[in-house]
C-alpha cells in the first residue's frame, strides 16, 4: 500500500507541476476580471452589491454579512464537487478547483468593496481585492517583510497607482492559491483515499478558508462615503 500511494502522490504532482505554469499573473487577473465585470449569467459585482443592499434594506453590514456567508456556502459545494472523486481525479479537477476558488473569493471580496463604496474599476482597488484573498496573518507577514508595501486599505486608499504592484501581488495570490489547493487538500486527499471523504475535505476547506477571508475583507474594507 505504501508504495502504490507514492506513485499515485507522485503522478498527481507532477501533473500539478505542469498545470501550474498557466496559473500566474494572468490567470489571477483574468479571474479577477471575471469576478468584478461578470460573465455569461454572472452579474457585474456592481450591480450584486445594489441588489444584495436592496435586498438587506439598506443596512450594509447585514449585506455584507450575508455575502460572506454565500460565497462560502459557494465555496463549499464548489470544493465538494472537484474532489468528489479523490485520488482518482484530483489531477484533473486541481486547476478546476483552483479556477473556482479564484472567481469566488475574488467576487466576494469585490461585491464587499463595493457595499463599503469602493470603486472597482480603480487599479489601487482591484490589488487590494487581491491582496485581501491571501488572508490576514499572510498579508501582515508580507508587510513585515516588505515584499508589499501596505495592508488591503491602505492600498485602496493610497494616493498613487504602482504599476509594478499589479504583477507582484497577481503573482503572490496565484501561487497561495497553487498551495492551498495543490497542496494542503491534496495531502488530505491522497493519504486518506476515500472519494467522499475528500470531498468533505474539500468542502470544508474552501467554505472555512472562503468565510475566513471574507471576515478579514470586512474588517480591511472600511466604509468610504459613496460618490
Amino acid at each position: 500500500m505504501g508504495i502504490a500511494s507514492s506513485v499515485s502522490k507522485r503522478i498527481v504532482n507532477s501533473k500539478l507541476t505542469k498545470a501550474a505554469p498557466d496559473l500566474t499573473n494572468g490567470f489571477v487577473r483574468e479571474a479577477l476580471k471575471h469576478a468584478i465585470n461578470g460573465a455569461g449569467p454572472l452579474s457585474s459585482a456592481q450591480s450584486a452589491a445594489e441588489k444584495k443592499l436592496a435586498d438587506s434594506h439598506g443596512d450594509v453590514d447585514k449585506a455584507v454579512r450575508s455575502v460572506i456567508d454565500r460565497h462560502a456556502g459557494y465555496a463549499g459545494v464548489e470544493g465538494f464537487v472537484t474532489n468528489l472523486g479523490g485520488l482518482i481525479t484530483a489531477a484533473a479537477t486541481i486547476p478546476a478547483n483552483i479556477t473556482g476558488l479564484a472567481i469566488i473569493q475574488a467576487r466576494m471580496i469585490a461585491v464587499i468593496a463595493a457595499l463599503r463604496g469602493y470603486d472597482l474599476d480603480d487599479p489601487k482597488v482591484r490589488n487590494a481585492i487581491l491582496l485581501c484573498m491571501l488572508g490576514e496573518d499572510p498579508v501582515k507577514k508580507l508587510v513585515k517583510q516588505k515584499k508589499v508595501p501596505a495592508t488591503p486599505m491602505a492600498l485602496a486608499t493610497a494616493p498613487v497607482h504602482d504599476p509594478d504592484l499589479d504583477r507582484r501581488v497577481a503573482g503572490l495570490v496565484a501561487a497561495e492559491l497553487i498551495s492551498q489547493v495543490g497542496g494542503k487538500r491534496l495531502t488530505s486527499t491522497v493519504g486518506r483515499r476515500v472519494p467522499v471523504f475528500g470531498g468533505v475535505v474539500g468542502l470544508t476547506i474552501d467554505g472555512w478558508s472562503t468565510w475566513r477571508i471574507g471576515r478579514y475583507a470586512s474588517r480591511e474594507l472600511r466604509p468610504r462615503a459613496r460618490r
